[in-house]
């Protein structure tokens, strides 16, 4: 006869750890008792299972075991019970402890700080942290836009009706929630805090404040794994390879220890995740190529008992099937307050930060940036050096007057560090800045058309960086490439922002134009000396290139290329272009070449991402009179034109405020125009759209705003519209969504 395995084992702990403190206090021991009343009969001692099947109603064995034997005798039975257990296992768990304990301590150095700022300045993560916000992210359905247009949408989120998740409750199930966490899958836009989360649930883990039920915790990112795609591992091998403190161990096998594996970065990845044809492994000892392991761990063949937490930019998030995750949570953001709330931590002045603030808020395109903590900190970091200024200037109103500002910071703090001299007023940037901020251009061009965040020494090789200069890059631009080891000592490089990258790719392609007459945008890259390629020309191939672009991955360069060909910003970079001379004219041209794609384009993302290209250029003639109209009242007395129409969709979608209620057909304007300002229904709580000849594609728009998390709408009139079938079916499938919040529809 077995014991039942209703066992309260904190109980039986607290009784016998006065006779043996060091066995009872120890986790791994408590596991052993657990085991024991599944695997060890106790004929040897009648008289306890007499005793206690006389009440048949006790639910705890431990407590009847210690009422009849006591705490001597329970100890006896125990260790009697433990040494007729394979005596390997002792052995085996004191080198599980040591191991424990020696993970725990490289785990606390390696992540008890935090960088920001200058590479060499760190600070502990526990004085600074702040709760980031992460929430139920619904069915896992995967966002492909680039996330300038996700941050747009992001930042009117309204959150007071979702599910908010602790960093280290992320694989405790939800109330109601009956099946066990075993795979979890975080989104989160560059620089959102995704990798601080990981951070911070490791810090506290390995100094004991939490989840002390797992004994061990491996972070893998995807950045070092890249580096072993050619190599061959067992699982324990591979942990050994990056954690030598498991030497001594045979197996973290899960009937013994409990593992949690986090794979941080899986939008770096560069290996073949291939989960249709991958080989089968389930054994540990097995060697098989380092794809092969993780498809294996992922789908649970491999170590099933094991828990998993991937971290992920939303667009690379489907490579992970979806029923291979159990919980899908997304890292949130800025909202509003906390802007202002990072702005006042940052700068101890508070009426500079105040001003900062005010400024800020006067730049639509730029508060709404803040939405990411990481464009925060640039933005912090260059207002405040220019307030400190005597003579400040004005302040950037544009997203490239702000990185170009932010550039040329950096490179007077290198200068200042390294030189002693101040180059930020001179006329002409120095040969030597020059060459390093053009060869990292090139770098961040090549590897934003692959789709690349992280470098390995061969692409830089490839952009004409020699490997041995790479560390005196980043040791002179800390701020804007940096130069990591990874877990095997491997270096990695990086830019400090995605933006950042995207702003040094469009100065390359622009300096390719001007000083080299290449347009780096077409496969014909150069025309003979008497033949210029005209910066209209590339301006327009990189309009074309963003337009055809379906997730929008292009956007932000094309914001940078056309601002930085500015007069002004050109004054700014004084001698990284050799070109002088004004460039009004092919402004000029590219502005209306612009005004024509506006009219001809009917997606709203590209219309909206076209008005800030405008705005790059310093126009706003489109805008305005919209605006002017909105605030006379004498909008709805003329017909709208179509780009007119697109025009006031945007004011509208990036208005702070969202609309009670939007009624189409207010606004006089054709079909065409109509179709234009139907984008509205994402920023609205009701909805008015009957009687205005909307189509299928129409259908597409509210249906994709019904299937949004972000989305406010509440109350749809779609009645005496000729939807036919097919816009019937997407509306339905809109409404299916999880996140349709729908209360009615007309």
């Amino acid at each position: 006869m077995k014991l039942k395995k209703d066992v309260k084992l904190k109980l039986f702990q607290s009784h016998l750890s006065q006779d043996c403190p060091e066995c009872c206090l120890d986790d791994q021991f408590m596991k052993f008792i657990n085991e024991l009343f599944d695997i060890c009969e106790v004929e040897d001692y009648p008289e306890c299972i007499e005793r206690a099947q006389e009440d048949p109603e006790a639910v705890c064995v431990v407590e009847k075991l210690l009422e009849t034997c006591g705490s001597e005798g329970s100890l006896q039975i125990t260790l009697h019970i433990l040494r007729k257990m394979k005596q390997k296992d002792l052995p085996e768990h004191k080198s599980i402890k040591r191991a424990q304990q020696a993970v725990k301590t490289h785990l606390k150095r390696k992540f008890e700080c935090i960088f920001e700022g200058l590479a060499k300045q760190t600070t502990l993560l526990n004085e600074i942290y702040t709760e980031l916000y992460i929430t139920e992210g619904g069915s896992g359905e995967v966002n492909n836009e680039h996330e300038v247009r996700q941050i747009e949408t992001a930042s009117k989120r309204r959150t007071t009706q979702e599910t908010a998740i602790l960093c280290n409750d992320i694989f405790r199930p939800s109330p109601g929630q009956e099946k066990p966490i075993k795979t979890v899958l975080t989104k989160g836009i560059a620089g959102f805090g995704k990798t601080v989360s990981v951070q911070k649930f490791i810090l506290d883990w390995a100094e004991g404040k939490a989840n002390q039920d797992i004994d061990f915790i491996f972070t893998l990112p995807f950045q070092d794994l890249n580096l072993q795609e050619k190599r061959e591992f067992s699982l324990m091998q591979l942990l050994q390879h990056y954690f030598p403190q498991l030497k001594e161990m045979k197996s973290v096998n899960g009937d013994v220890v409990k593992v949690v594996f986090i794979f941080d970065g899986l939008d770096e990845c560069r290996l073949p995740l291939n989960f249709q044809s991958s080989k089968y492994c389930s054994d540990i000892t097995e060697s098989s190529s380092v794809d092969v392991l993780l498809t294996n761990l992922i789908k649970g063949n491999l170590l099933p008992s094991a828990l998993l937490w991937i971290t992920s930019r939303p667009a690379a998030a489907n490579q992970i099937p979806p029923e291979c995750v159990h919980q899908v949570t997304e890292v949130r953001g800025f909202n509003d307050p906390q802007k202002e709330e990072y702005f006042k931590k940052r700068i101890r002045d508070q009426n500079q930060a105040n001003r900062i603030i005010s400024h800020i808020k006067s730049s639509r395109s730029l508060y709404i940036m803040c939405h990411i903590p990481a464009f925060c900190w640039i933005s912090a970091t260059v207002l405040e050096t220019m307030l400190g200024k005597t003579e400040s200037g004005d302040l950037p109103k544009t997203l490239t007057e702000l990185y170009t500002r932010f550039l040329l910071i950096q490179t007077n703090v290198k200068n200042q560090k390294y030189h002693g001299t101040d180059e930020t007023d001179t006329k002409k940037m120095s040969a030597s800045d020059t060459e390093i901020i053009l060869k990292l251009g090139q770098l961040a061009f090549l590897q934003l058309e692959k789709g690349n965040l992280i470098f390995y020494e061969r692409d830089l090789r490839e952009s004409g960086i020699d490997v041995s200069e790479a560390s005196v890059y980043s040791g002179v631009c800390t701020e804007i490439f940096k130069e990591e080891c990874g877990l095997g000592q491997e270096k990695v490089y990086c830019f400090v922002h995605l933006s950042i990258q995207e702003y040094l790719a469009a100065l390359f392609v622009l300096q390719s134009c001007v000083n080299e007459n290449r347009n780096v945008l077409r496969a014909e890259e150069s025309k003979p000396h008497s033949d210029r390629v005209q910066l209209s020309e590339l301006h327009m191939s990189a309009v074309d290139q963003a337009l055809l672009s379906r997730n929008g991955h292009l956007d932000l360069f094309l914001r940078f290329l056309l601002g930085l060909s500015l007069d002004s910003i050109q004054t700014l970079l004084g001698g990284l272009l050799t070109e002088t001379g004004s460039r009004s004219e092919s402004i000029k041209k590219t502005v209306q070449y612009i005004k024509e794609r506006i009219r001809e384009e009917s997606s709203a993302e590209r219309i909206i991402n076209l008005f800030h290209c405008l705005n790059e250029l310093n126009d706003n003639s489109l805008v305005q009179e919209i605006q002017n109209s909105l605030k006379s009242g004498k909008l709805s007395d003329k017909e709208l034109e179509p780009d007119q129409c697109s025009a006031l969709a945007f004011v509208l979608l990036m208005s702070k405020e969202i609309l009670d209620e939007f009624d189409l057909m207010t606004y006089n304007t054709s079909a065409e125009g109509h179709q234009r300002l139907v984008p509205v229904v994402r920023h609205c709580r009701k909805a008015i759209l009957n009687s205005c000849d909307l189509t299928e594609k129409s259908c597409d728009i509210v249906a994709s705003a019904l299937q949004s998390s972000n989305s406010p709408l509440r109350d749809l009139d779609l009645s005496y519209n000729n939807l036919g079938d097919s816009g019937v079916e997407l509306l339905c499938a809109g409404m299916m969504s999880p996140n349709c919040k729908l209360q009615r529809m007309g």
